[in-house]
């Protein structure tokens, strides 16, 4: 137990609290509050320059827009690795060079789904039909 202090008071001694009872600083405080706040604006700052970046280089844009913008990065970007790939002393396998159209293939898919939407009701009523006469005969 604790020794009695002067005034009457038990002194409680060192093991009751293994910690200093103290409150933080107010500077400590706001900072506490203040730190999610400023996340949460560099997050945003973030994605907005990135919203930015890929509208100011057509990527928001049109098909052809987009085509261009891709042909844009494929022919800055190999002179741009191997800069740095130098610099920082890799040596990478040399990239292989394909033929590829990102706006012929979004094209085909596009119309290959639009395709099957535009015979789905006909499909349907063709398999409704065919399930009529498949319950008809296993009910006869």
């Amino acid at each position: 137990m604790g020794t009695a202090a002067p005034g009457g008071r038990r002194d409680r001694g060192a093991a009751a609290l293994p910690w200093p009872r103290h409150r933080p600083s107010p500077a400590a405080v706001m900072a506490a509050r203040l730190f999610p706040a400023v996340k949460f604006i560099i997050k945003g700052s973030l994605a907005g320059a990135a919203v930015y970046m890929a509208y100011d280089q057509g990527l928001l844009g049109s098909g052809t827009q987009g085509a261009e913008a891709l042909r844009k990065a494929q022919a800055a970007l190999p002179p741009a690795i191997q800069e740095w790939t130098s610099y920082l002393g890799w040596e990478l396998p040399p990239t292989p060079k394909f033929d590829f159209s990102p706006s012929d293939s979004w094209n085909k898919g596009v119309q290959t789904v639009m395709s099957a939407l535009s015979v789905a009701p006909t499909r349907a009523c063709e398999y409704t039909v065919e399930g009529w006469k498949y319950v008809k005969d296993l009910v006869k």
